[in-house]
């Protein structure tokens, strides 16, 4: 069963403006957060986001390297995976 669903996965060293900069690049491609978690350890910070992509205004392709681009600029790495890739992954 196909989702309108993604995983956004987000790594590196924490700083201001790491989820603000995240968050708004979703929010320009009309992707909505369905939820989100985050931890910081040590100086990691890693957060792991759902988001519903029925709604976005460019390909899931052109969101990733978005994203991609985003993430470089805050000095973080971020993956993003359709949800049923990532279930599939990450099966126990």
């Amino acid at each position: 069963m196909q989702t309108d669903r993604a995983v956004v996965t987000v790594m590196g060293r924490d700083r201001v403006g790491i989820v603000a900069g995240i968050s708004g690049e979703l929010a320009e491609a009309n992707a909505n957060i369905l939820d989100l978690a985050s931890t910081k350890m040590g100086d990691l910070f890693v957060m792991m986001i759902l988001i519903d992509i029925s709604g976005i205004k460019v390909s899931l392709a052109e969101l990733k390297e978005r994203l991609r681009r985003r993430g470089e600029g805050l000095g973080v790495q971020v993956m993003v995976q359709h949800e049923d890739v990532f279930r599939y992954m990450h099966r126990v």
